[in-house]
Order: C-alpha cells, then structure tokens, then sequence
C-alpha cells in the first residue's frame, strides 16, 4: 500500500483510542516506519545504469523492516516517550500490524508481482506472508481504503477535534478541524 495510507491508518488507530499528541504520534509512525526500508530505492535509481549497480530496494524492501522483529523493536521504541506505556505500545504493534496486512492484501506490483513479507525474518526465510488474492499496490482496492481512512480523519475531526496535520502544524489542524466543523457540524 501506499504510505499515505499506511500513515492514515496508523492515525485512525491512534486517533480512536484516548491517546495524548505524543503518543499518537508514536502510534501512526509505528504503522508507516516499516517503509523504512524501501529508501533503498533511492541509490537503486541513482546506480542502475552503471557498472556496480545497488539493488536496495529490490532486495531489502519488504525484509527489513517488515517482520516481527522490527515490529517488536518500534513498540519497545514508544515505550520512553509516552505516559500510557503498555496501552501505545499495543496500538504501536497493531498500528504495525496493518501496515503488514495491508501489505500482505494490497502490495503488489502493478506487473502483477506479488510481494510476500518475510515476518519471521530474520530467525527463519520461512514463515512467508502471502495471499493468492493480492491486488496491486495501484488496483482499485487501495484507493477505496484510503477514501474510507479519510472519511475516518473527517469523523475524527468532527467528534474529537484533531487531525493527522497536528504532527506538523497546530495552526493547520485548528484550521481543519474548524473548516469540518464547520462544514459538517460540531
């Protein structure tokens, strides 16, 4: 899936549950920050045409940062920085979790590749996550989810008074929020 998505559905876990500034940040970075390892990308582009070419992202996207490990390593990561500590750490796994499952359903290639997640790595190359049925990252399907995690930060908007702009501006979430309200009612 698109990370745009990832980082909406992490929000809407976070933005449901009662959870402080801080820790839903912590919670909606921990659904996005498995894509960390697709900045391989970038030296893959940059090398392709020449004689030592990096694979980066061909090899590590999706292994990574994509297992149980990394996801036990995010959730242990919220631990400092929050007050409800066991409470952001379980929504920072399951936060995690969707990213894989939305993965798992809806990241394949647009070639038709599918691209199973290695969940077990590094302990085992078994224990592939994969379904038959997996649409490309670009199909239909993902555009629909990410249209109803938007509905979701709209409803989240209206109801609680906050949006996912709050990680960058509070200037720009008051504003939001004000304009849903506004336009939807309080």
């Amino acid at each position: 899936m698109n990370p745009i998505t990832h980082f909406l559905a992490g929000w809407s876990i976070a933005g449901a549950a009662g959870l402080g500034k801080r820790e839903r940040a912590a919670v909606t970075l921990a659904g996005v920050l498995p894509d960390i390892d697709g900045v391989g990308i970038v030296a893959e582009k940059l090398t392709s045409g020449s004689g030592h070419a990096l694979t980066w992202w061909s090899d590590y996207h999706h292994v990574l940062a994509h297992n149980l490990l990394f996801g036990l390593l995010v959730s242990a990561a919220c631990l400092p920085f929050t007050a409800r500590k066991r409470t952001v750490a379980a929504l920072a796994f399951l936060s995690f979790h969707a990213h894989i499952l939305g993965d798992v359903v809806g990241g394949g290639g647009p070639d038709g590749d599918h691209w199973p997640i290695p969940y077990l790595w590094p302990f085992t190359k078994k224990g592939l996550l994969a379904w038959q049925g997996q649409w490309a990252i670009n199909g239909w399907q993902n555009f629909v989810i990410t249209g109803l995690l938007l509905l979701a930060v709209f409803a989240i908007a209206r109801s609680r008074g906050r949006s996912p702009l709050e990680m960058f501006s509070g200037k720009a979430d008051a504003a939001f929020v004000e304009a849903v309200r506004n336009r939807f009612g309080a």
